[in-house]
């Protein structure tokens, strides 16, 4: 059996990774970051490349992949940091493709899978939806309440712009004023995939996290020795390079459930989401303990990928909200203890 990316897959990740590499220089991320903007240029850039369509029906404009090559666009966007409106316009696409109707699908998928009308994704609490990315910029928002979902144009929804920790997403506050459509369809296998490609985001995050803290406990010397040859540094480093593979492990295979094996798909999302969302903060974490001082101060990148991870952990569930749902999806949850 091989467990490996297909050569189309393969390809496809190596153009996602000298594409950003080539367009996003660190000074350029630092330079978005302290602005909270996007580069429209860098976008148009990457719709040219079909991303934004990669995983819709060709019917609607896109690719026609799967859930598994979104995935690996994901997990190279978290490793580049990249200020993108990308993820929230992905999710929009998935809610409409598995929750909305033949007309509205027909009316938004198009505009997602070229990038030039973008969508994005909220859940409601209390009637509103406090953290939105990207809202602000979006022409169709979907708002998710319990198992209702409602597709709202941006124009007549209330947008508030607020600030996060995490200045390379933006974010909004989002009221629909009780308009909108509903979505009729499936809108809880949009949601799980949208949880997959915010976990797929999460890896790549603390893949740079690690590398860069390996590289720095290689460089930096304590006592004439690299600071990696000490065990509290080693140690801490193959606990961050578990907890990375461990992560890409649960999103790959929720990416291939979503594509192969549908049933699986909701319990295997919540476990990639919810293990991602700590090792996230676990790993940026750790990489700024063996950083040390230098890893505290603004003039190192560390600090954007550790609010990042933060603030993705938050998003779509927390960690322990997916827990919760695993349990439930076991038959392990509280309830099915004490009945």
């Amino acid at each position: 059996m091989n467990f490996d990316f297909t050569d189309d897959q393969q390809a496809i990740k190596r153009t996602a990774r000298d594409f950003l590499a080539s367009r996003l220089k660190p000074e350029k991320r630092r330079e978005l970051a302290e602005a909270g903007s996007y580069d429209d240029g860098f976008w148009s850039e990457i719709a040219e490349l079909g991303w934004p369509g990669i995983f819709i029906g060709e019917d609607h404009g896109g690719q026609g992949l799967g859930t598994i090559e979104l995935v690996i666009l994901q997990e190279e966007l978290g490793y580049a940091l990249a200020p993108t409106p990308f993820f929230s316009n992905a999710a929009a696409g998935f809610l409409i493709e598995h929750g909305g109707s033949d007309e509205q699908k027909e009316r938004w998928l198009p505009g997602i899978a070229s990038g030039e009308a973008r969508g994005t994704v909220g859940v409601v609490s209390n009637g509103e939806a406090t953290l939105v990315p990207d809202a602000d910029s979006a022409s169709v928002i979907v708002l998710v309440d319990g198992e209702n979902a409602t597709v709202v144009e941006a124009g007549s929804a209330d947008i508030e712009p607020r600030d996060t920790i995490d200045s390379t997403r933006r974010f909004s506050r989002v009221g629909a004023n009780g308009g909108g459509e509903q979505l009729g369809g499936d809108v809880q296998a949009g949601l799980d995939r949208a949880e997959i490609a915010l976990a797929a985001e999460l890896v790549g995050v603390c893949q740079w996290a690690l590398e860069t803290a390996v590289a720095y406990a290689k460089e930096r010397k304590q006592f004439d020795r690299p600071i990696g040859a000490y065990q509290a540094v080693s140690h801490r480093c193959a606990q961050m390079m578990l907890e990375t593979e461990s992560s890409r492990s649960a999103v790959y295979f929720a990416g291939w459930t979503a594509d192969n094996e549908p049933e699986s798909t909701p319990l295997a999302a919540s476990m990639a989401k919810a293990y991602a969302a700590d090792a996230g903060w676990r790993v940026t974490a750790s990489s700024l303990q063996v950083h040390g001082g230098i890893g505290f101060t603004w003039e190192h990148d560390l600090h954007f990928f550790l609010k990042r991870a933060r603030t993705d952990g938050h998003l779509l569930g927390s960690a322990r909200s997916h827990r919760d749902r695993v349990a439930e999806l076991a038959g392990l949850s509280r309830e099915a203890a004490t009945a």
